[in-house]
């Protein structure tokens, strides 16, 4: 079954004309036990065919370990997102990014390529100044309007700062680390896994908890 249908594909080709390089969608997933791993790569099938800028790789999380290791991938499925040089930047699916979630998909391929949004001068100061590891995962619902706009704001974070990673989690996918994490609510964000943060919370709140961290 198709993800998109005409129409939507019409509208997200005009979409990728806006990219700026090349963007490789690099896909993990497992042999075996993995529900929504076939469906993610259909998907991600599609993705690729409405832009010859989108390239689509897939890997196996444990064939291809060292790779993994790489980029912290340490679910399945999980789509890392490299830029036209194939670096890494720190923005990451884990999950089907469906539903709502294509919200913060689309523009976090464009992001990537190089068509980045302007940030105030201000915010952009506080980012460059972070100078240690941040991991940021964001825990959606497909069916959560609010949550593409946190999970933007997080890869935002990323694209700005090397020492910054941030992944959207499916929280009914990996409901066992939703339950580690006390997930009753998305989006929840959680910064290195200790800080917490409810709802589409402005960037500053982002930068408030990630500063005040030792």
């Amino acid at each position: 079954m198709k993800m998109f249908n005409e129409e939507i594909q019409g509208q997200l080709k005009e979409i990728f004309q806006e990219m700026k390089g090349d963007v490789t969608i690099a896909l993990f997933t497992k042999e075996g036990e993995c529900p929504t791993c076939a469906e993610t790569l259909a998907y991600m099938q599609e993705v690729e065919e409405l832009s010859d800028k989108i390239h689509l790789e897939q890997y196996d999380i444990n064939k291809d370990a060292e790779l993994a290791k790489k980029y912290n991938v340490a679910m399945v499925p999980s789509i890392v997102m490299l830029d036209a040089d194939k670096q890494y930047k720190g923005v990451k699916f884990n999950g089907i990014p469906a539903g709502h979630e294509i919200n913060s998909f689309i523009p976090a391929i464009l992001e990537v390529s190089g068509n980045e949004s302007e940030m105030p001068a201000e915010l952009e100061e506080r980012i460059k100044k972070i100078s240690k590891p941040i991991n940021i995962k964001v825990f959606i619902t497909l069916s959560c309007p609010h949550c593409p706009g946190a999970v933007q704001k997080a890869h935002k974070l990323a694209l700005m700062n090397p020492f910054i990673e941030a992944e959207m989690i499916e929280a009914e996918t990996f409901g066992e680390l939703s339950m580690k994490h006390n997930v009753s609510g998305v989006p929840k964000i959680v910064i290195n896994d200790e800080h917490d943060l409810l709802g589409n919370q402005p960037i500053q709140e982002f930068l408030n908890t990630i500063e005040s961290i030792a």
